[in-house]
Order: C-alpha cells, then sequence, then structure tokens
C-alpha cells in the first residue's frame, strides 16, 4: 500500500489535535464544555456555508446563542433545559432562514457535535471511560475502514454517495472499531459483557452511517469539504459528522438503559 499525502496530511492533523482533546477529556468540567462548544459553532458555520443559508448573518447569531445558552444551562446544572432551548432556536430559524429543513437540520447537527458527549463526560471516572470507549469506537472504525479498504479494495459501498468507500472497509472498521471500544472498556476496568460488545458495533455502524450521511448532504450542494480547517480532513463537520452521530445513538441508548448517571447507562450492564 502506498502511503499518500492524505494519509501524511491526517497523521499530522491526529498529532496535533488528539493530544489537545484527550487532555480536556481527561480534564471534563468547563475546559471540555467549552472545547465541544467551539466545535458545535464551527459546524453551524460550515454547515450555513455548505447549503447556502439565507441570510446568513441571522441564522448564525440565532445558531451561536443557542449553543450559548445550552453550554452555559449545562454549566450552571440546567441540562434538561437544553432541549427547550433548542426546540426555540428551530422554531426562530423556520420562521427566518431559508431553506427551512436545511437550516434546522444544521442546528441540529450542531448540537449534536456539541452536547451528547458532555453529557455523557460527566464528572466521575466512568463518565471519562464512557467517553474513551465513544473516541475508541469511532477512532477504531476510522483507521480500521482506512486502512483495510485501501489493502483489501472490493465492491464499492454507496459509490454515488462516497466513491472511495468499500464494503471491505465498512466490515473492517466495524471489527476495528468494535474491538478497540471494548479494549477500552475492558482496560478501565469494567468485565466483558456482550451487550457491551454490540454496542460497540452498532455504534461503529452509526457512526459510518453518519459519515455516509454527511457525504450525501455535501453531494446535494456540490461541495467536496465542508471546511478546510484540518489538513487531510476538510472542515470540523468532516471530522466530527460520524463522531455525532455515534455521540447522539450513545446518549440515546444511555437514557433508555437508564442509571445514576448517562455513562452508567451506557456502560454498567
Amino acid at each position: 500500500m502506498v502511503i499518500g499525502p492524505d494519509l501524511k496530511q491526517r497523521t499530522l492533523s491526529a498529532i496535533v489535535l488528539a493530544p489537545v482533546v484527550l487532555a480536556t477529556t481527561v480534564f471534563g468540567g468547563l475546559p471540555f464544555l467549552l472545547l465541544w462548544t467551539l466545535a458545535g459553532a464551527g459546524v453551524l458555520l460550515e454547515w450555513c456555508g455548505v447549503a447556502r443559508l439565507s441570510p446568513r448573518v441571522p441564522y448564525l447569531a440565532i445558531g451561536f446563542v443557542v449553543i450559548a445558552a445550552c453550554a452555559g444551562l449545562k454549566a450552571v446544572g440546567l441540562p434538561e433545559s437544553v432541549p427547550l432551548v433548542l426546540l426555540v432556536g428551530l422554531a426562530v430559524c423556520a420562521l427566518l432562514v431559508r431553506p427551512r429543513l436545511w437550516a434546522a437540520l444544521g442546528l441540529v447537527c450542531a448540537a449534536a457535535c456539541a452536547f451528547p458527549v458532555v453529557v455523557l463526560r460527566g464528572d466521575d471516572q466512568v463518565g471519562l471511560l464512557s467517553v474513551f470507549f465513544l473516541f475508541a469506537v469511532v477512532w477504531g472504525t476510522d483507521i480500521g475502514a482506512y486502512f483495510t479498504g485501501r489493502i483489501v479494495g472490493g465492491p464499492k459501498l454507496w459509490p454515488r454517495l462516497s466513491p472511495n468507500k468499500t464494503w471491505s472497509g465498512a466490515i473492517g472498521g466495524a471489527v476495528f472499531g468494535t474491538l478497540a471500544g471494548t479494549g477500552v472498556a475492558l482496560a478501565g476496568g469494567l468485565l466483558f459483557s456482550p451487550v457491551l460488545f454490540l454496542i460497540g458495533l452498532l455504534l461503529s455502524v452509526i457512526s459510518q452511517s453518519g459519515d455516509l450521511a454527511e457525504s450525501a448532504f455535501k453531494r446535494a450542494f456540490g461541495v467536496k469539504d465542508a471546511g478546510w480547517l484540518i489538513p487531510g480532513h476538510g472542515g470540523i463537520l468532516d471530522r466530527l459528522d460520524g463522531f455525532a452521530a455515534a455521540a447522539l445513538a450513545a446518549l440515546v441508548i444511555a437514557v433508555l438503559h437508564g442509571g445514576p448517571t448517562p455513562a452508567a447507562g451506557l456502560l454498567l450492564w
């Protein structure tokens, strides 16, 4: 396999970004909330540009206020009010911004990038492990899919949406991501659970589905990358598409299962 310039750029980006993400994850609290709030704001900005939303300035103002308000509510211990603020923001966007559907989806996507992972992190060690589990699944899926697809090749997964993705890459990514997530959970002191293994597999598949969904979004507007901020990846949305989908799914699973904290609902079976 020939190592191309895209892999070199991806590696350099990971070397720069991964320590920042991991350090704020370990620290938790306000730095972690701030990092993901900024990520959500960046996603909203990129989405607005790709979807050519109009009027642009009011949409971004509404979106930034909503994201900041949600972050503030989380910081002061009122996360249960976040859905209400988000719904109000969606209603205002629907009234003022066109196209309505893309405007609403942009705000939902930005919120999905910013807040599920913060809720899962919480302020205890189980929360820390839950986020590391999520990182391992999503990052392992990306790495496994990339190398398996390059080495094995074969039939394309969905050439109309993403011409470079293959079935072998999708399967390899799912296997590697599931094993990586399970390995992190075991290293964190959890006992092996078939349910946790299946959750890892489900989140891996959802992560890849989020990647495909973002590809469909960009293709609908004739855009290759959502942005340019991250060399080898494009924009923030290009980097967080699969992660946002997996984080939102993880939070839903945690809430449905129940537990003293969302992280416990995700990991403790």
